[in-house]
């Protein structure tokens, strides 16, 4: 087993289940210490659990993403558990759906900028000190395929993931030069608990399904290896970069 992370300190923010929960388990079985994050804090507890139970260390802590006091507390939380901080992914999302652009009301779109984009912002204001402090680290953003492409019906949710691209590029320029490196994932339909409550009809399941060129949806695994990537030595020149796990779609 590879041990990219031995000593290293990871915060993985929306840890409680999916993709989060995924990468939080790949950190600690290649070494690091984990803080996983959730607005469930139980959720992020069981992840936790399954972590230590494969011979990891890790805490919970329930954040609001939203609120500037929250994230503070939770990086906090990260250096007084575990001394440092080198690595966050800033995975913490939510969506909304079927919704046409004149029916947008205000606190749909506050909710889903708040929490998808306005959420990774604070996240990484308040990593970057802690990770200065350390002599560097490494961020990764969740984006999704909708940061550049789109589709009826999304517009608070694409015009958050493509908000999530322009602000991992922008903040990416400005930290590199002090040893920060922060590129974002964008992935194609992934099989989490959030993807089943948008794809209750099996029509709509299949439909999807054969917009992607593999022909299947991603697990939640296969986007955590590529989170990892991202945030070990392996990707040292890669810098304010969406990398792309779509199975294809954006290339068709």
């Amino acid at each position: 087993m590879s041990n990219r992370f031995t000593d290293k300190v990871a915060l993985v923010t929306g840890g409680g289940g999916g993709m989060g929960r995924a990468t939080s388990l790949g950190f600690a079985r290649e070494g690091a210490k984990v803080l996983v994050a959730d607005l469930n804090e139980e959720a992020a507890k069981e992840t936790v659990a399954q972590v230590r139970a494969a011979g990891g260390r890790a805490e919970a802590i329930g954040v609001d993403v939203t609120s500037e006091a929250s994230v503070r507390k939770m990086v906090e939380r990260a250096l007084s558990a575990f001394g440092r901080l080198d690595i966050a992914f800033n995975n913490a999302g939510i969506h909304r759906i079927n919704i046409p652009l004149v029916d947008v009301d205000e606190a749909t779109w506050d909710k889903v900028i708040d929490t998808n984009l306005k959420g990774g912002l604070l996240c990484m204001k308040h990593e970057f000190p802690a990770m200065l402090a350390a002599g560097g680290g490494a961020i990764g953003n969740t984006s999704s395929i909708g940061g550049v492409v789109a589709a009826p019906g999304l517009s608070p949710y694409i015009a958050s993931k493509h908000g999530v691209v322009g602000i991992t590029r922008a903040a990416a320029l400005d930290y590199i030069s002090k040893g920060i490196r922060i590129n974002c994932v964008l992935p194609g339909a992934t099989h989490t608990a959030m993807l089943q409550d948008w794809l209750g009809d099996p029509a709509v399941v299949e439909r999807i399904k054969q917009q992607h060129p593999i022909g299947r949806f991603a697990q939640a695994d296969e986007i955590a290896r590529a989170v990892l990537f991202l945030a070990s030595n392996d990707a040292s020149f890669i810098v304010g970069h969406p990398l792309l796990v779509d199975g294809g779609l954006t290339a068709t």
